[in-house]
């Protein structure tokens, strides 16, 4: 089957939250694997209850997207219990990396690293998660220089309020107050065998043009999810959910840790309540995968992976992209 802007690229199974990459002159897409099940959803995010990891490629665009099959489940990660949510993928010291938040045992979500030979896998994971690792959404950035960073971190059901005072505090719900800064994604130097973290996590500040902090009741360009940075002319570029707005919007920094300058709106909202993302360079053009819950006529839980072209302007900001444009040019004419 050929793929085609904002379409779904697989029907066979339900995907979210794609990374997509360039490896061998193909790409590589990791998404998670939504179960098909009918259960009740609620903010913590229960109904997420993906368990595996499959691994998709594309020849080109355009091309089919070949399914590789299973390439990690839950059951083969010695300290994880459940909840395989979305991954991101790095290519380095000659093998992939495969990175992943998961339960622990205590009902946590901690941050894994499996690896592989090959980029479609199977991948192995390592026996224990990245020492002092927390929430969820880890993507990472090789730097030009070889430098690895991971960013991750989410709100509500990512527990990322709960890590507030540095520690995990079970019944910790609330977040800062509407005035104040509002919790940025969280960001780590990795160490050489991607294996560890080389520094202590510490947050991204998100600001305006003049200097000021992203308050946490600025709901249409606060962080809440699915960091992804990816580098454009020198440029680093933060992209994220806004959570419970539903954009994808960005933010620009001249270094790979901030602090990172709003600039505005990538992704308008799409067809159920989450969105997530990955941005990538192939043959010399950009590309924006997504996903929504068209194919499942919009059950929140049953997702499927789409693209569309992205396009940065001469000024470096980015075109906003509306995920239905059929749609949206025939209400233009009605």
């Amino acid at each position: 089957m050929q793929t085609k802007f904002n379409e779904p690229i697989v029907t066979h199974i339900y995907t979210a939250d794609p990374s997509a990459h360039v490896f061998d002159g193909k790409l590589y897409i990791y998404p998670s694997h939504d179960l098909d099940h009918d259960g009740p959803s609620n903010d913590n995010g229960d109904q997420y209850r993906m368990e595996d990891y499959r691994v998709l490629s594309m020849d080109g665009i355009g091309s089919e997207a070949i399914d590789h099959g299973e390439a990690l489940h839950v059951r083969d990660v010695p300290w994880a219990s459940s909840q395989m949510w979305a991954p991101d993928a790095a290519f380095k010291n000659g093998k992939y990396y495969l990175f992943f938040p998961a339960r622990d045992r205590e009902n946590v979500f901690r941050i894994g690293v499996a690896t592989s030979s090959s980029p479609s896998g199977p991948f192995r994971a390592e026996p224990n998660y990245i020492p002092g690792s927390f929430s969820i959404d880890p993507a990472v950035l090789v730097d030009d220089d070889g430098e690895a960073y991971l960013y991750f971190g989410g709100l509500w059901g990512g527990q990322l309020e709960k890590w507030q005072s540095g520690t995990f505090e079970a019944h910790r719900t609330e977040g800062p107050e509407t005035d104040q800064p509002a919790i940025g994604p969280y960001t780590a130097k990795l160490s050489e065998d991607m294996l560890s973290f080389a520094e202590h996590p510490h947050q991204i500040a998100v600001i305006d043009e003049n200097g000021n902090p992203i308050t946490a009741g600025d709901e249409e360009r606060r962080y809440f999810e699915g960091p992804w940075v990816h580098k454009y002319n020198g440029l680093y570029y933060l992209s994220y959910s806004t959570g419970n707005t539903h954009q994808i919007v960005y933010a620009v920094s001249e270094g790979p840790q901030g602090p990172f300058v709003y600039k505005g709106v990538i992704l308008t909202p799409v067809i159920g309540w989450t969105t997530h993302h990955s941005i990538v360079e192939f043959d010399g053009k950009w590309y924006l995968f997504y996903h929504d819950s068209s194919l499942s006529e919009g059950v929140n839980h049953k997702r499927c992976v789409k693209y569309a072209e992205l396009h940065h302007n001469e000024d470096g900001t980015i075109r906003t992209i509306d995920p239905y444009p059929h749609q949206s040019a025939i209400k233009a004419e009605a």
